[in-house]
């Protein structure tokens, strides 16, 4: 996949509507400190695009980012930050069910776990909304650079038991600083537009 342009042309509020996109979404959620901004910006291939920050939390509105004039990246907000009262979290996680349900054109849901640790609640909850949405996550294994190669797959394995994953889903052990996983990802959205232009 060649990252061509990149515009950020929708960003929804916990009140704003959704727009009525013609061309294909590919979600991708995570917890707020799982570095879901780094993977956006080793996606589209800029340096500091989608903003990183030191405190988590910062993805508050769901941001529509239109690639190659060809399909839509969605950014969903962060979950399971602790520092936002209960009525935030849950204005938060209805804004990302109401995304899942009501959003046409989703096409793929990738879904963010940090691979140094077991998925705790909020990821086992936000894997079983999409699940009940209809769709079948694609895991992706964050910080993967930061545990040795021997216990990659051994994460992998824990994570594909705490999730209670079926054996088909794919999980992909990404690093944003390496760039490992990332051409795995890039085949999974090409594939999906080529089945979508022949369809």
């Amino acid at each position: 996949m060649k990252i061509k342009s990149v515009n950020l042309d929708t960003v929804c509020g916990i009140t704003s509507k959704l727009p009525n996109n013609s061309i294909p979404e590919f979600a991708f959620a995570g917890k707020s400190n799982v570095g879901k901004s780094s993977l956006i910006n080793a996606f589209i291939n800029r340096k500091s695009y989608a903003r990183t920050s030191s405190q988590p939390g910062k993805t508050q509105t769901i941001n529509y980012y239109n690639i190659n004039s060809e399909f839509y990246l969605v950014d969903l907000p962060g979950y399971g930050y602790a520092k936002v009262s209960y009525e935030v979290k849950e204005k938060w996680g209805k804004m990302i069910e109401r995304y899942l349900k009501k959003s046409p054109t989703l096409k793929a849901v990738f879904l963010l776990v940090d691979i140094r640790h077991e998925p705790n609640a909020n990821d086992i909850q936000m894997y079983e909304w999409v699940i009940a949405n209809g769709f079948d996550p694609i895991i992706i294994a964050t910080k993967a650079d930061k545990i040795s190669k021997g216990a990659v797959l051994k994460q992998v394995s824990v994570i594909r038991k705490t999730l209670n994953c079926s054996k088909e889903t794919v999980i992909i052990p990404f690093s944003a600083q390496d760039k490992r996983g990332l051409e795995d990802i890039y085949k999974i959205v090409d594939d999906y537009l080529e089945s979508l232009s022949k369809g």
